[in-house]
């Protein structure tokens, strides 16, 4: 399975090749934005894979609350009777889908940090512990993990001494809750931008479920889509 991944678009529209899944993990919009938000839209319908995911992240607070229902209204009547396979979508929030076997769940939560932009703070929670109770509603059979948040430690940061990622959401995955999953995608700190894959060293010590984990932001530190999409084959 070809699965495309991105996030933190920001506003940005990058040039995709197709496949049989696209994840976007969150920051749809630069500005929070109606009119952003329908550009999306636009561009998803065009983007040719069997099925596209989505969540929201601290920048799209037009998906707060109960505007997700009328988005995803809008976003359906745009589609036709006669409308091709690919164009099927599905946007997650603390909610799961399944896909050519494999289950898959998305969540938007991030914790707040000194510094964080006031304006964008949608889907945040102040402390680890309300980040606990939303990553507890991940079921423990999930193969596939859509977070906007990183995980602690793993393309998280810009270097070993700065840390944003998620203590609990990494508990959540070492102590055995998550034993079936296969990938992880996640944006948010653009810094922490690459691939962690660990199934060749999982197989030699005979472990058949080695986790691939994903930092798929577009954007560098300083909003500049410099970085590529991010190819996965499960």
């Amino acid at each position: 399975m070809i699965i495309d991944c991105i996030s933190d678009l920001h506003g940005c529209k990058p040039a995709l090749h197709g496949g049989d899944l696209l994840i976007v993990a969150g920051d749809l919009t630069a500005r929070d934005r109606e009119v952003e938000l329908d550009a999306f839209d636009c561009w998803l319908h065009e983007q040719p894979y069997k099925k596209k995911i989505f969540i929201a992240g601290n920048h799209d607070g037009l998906l707060v609350g109960e505007k997700p229902q009328v988005y995803r209204m809008r976003f359906h009547n745009k589609l036709t009777e006669d409308t091709k396979s690919f164009e099927r979508f599905e946007y997650l929030c603390d909610s799961g889908t399944e896909f050519e076997g494999l289950k898959i769940w998305g969540s938007p939560w991030t914790k707040t940090f000194p510094g964080m932009n006031p304006h964008c703070m949608a889907f945040t929670c102040e402390t680890e512990e309300e980040l606990a109770s939303k990553f507890s509603l991940i079921p423990e059979d999930t193969d596939i993990l859509i977070c906007h948040s990183p995980m602690w430690g793993l393309h998280d940061g810009p270097d070993a001494e700065t840390r944003y990622g998620s203590t609990s959401l990494l508990r959540r995955h070492v102590s055995h809750h998550l034993n079936h999953l296969k990938l992880f995608v996640c944006g948010h700190i653009h810094e922490g931008y690459g691939v962690y894959d660990i199934r060749e060293a999982q197989k030699q010590l005979g472990d058949p479920i080695g986790t691939v984990h994903v930092n798929a932001s577009i954007m560098d530190e300083y909003y500049r889509p410099v970085n590529k999409p991010i190819r996965i084959e499960l």
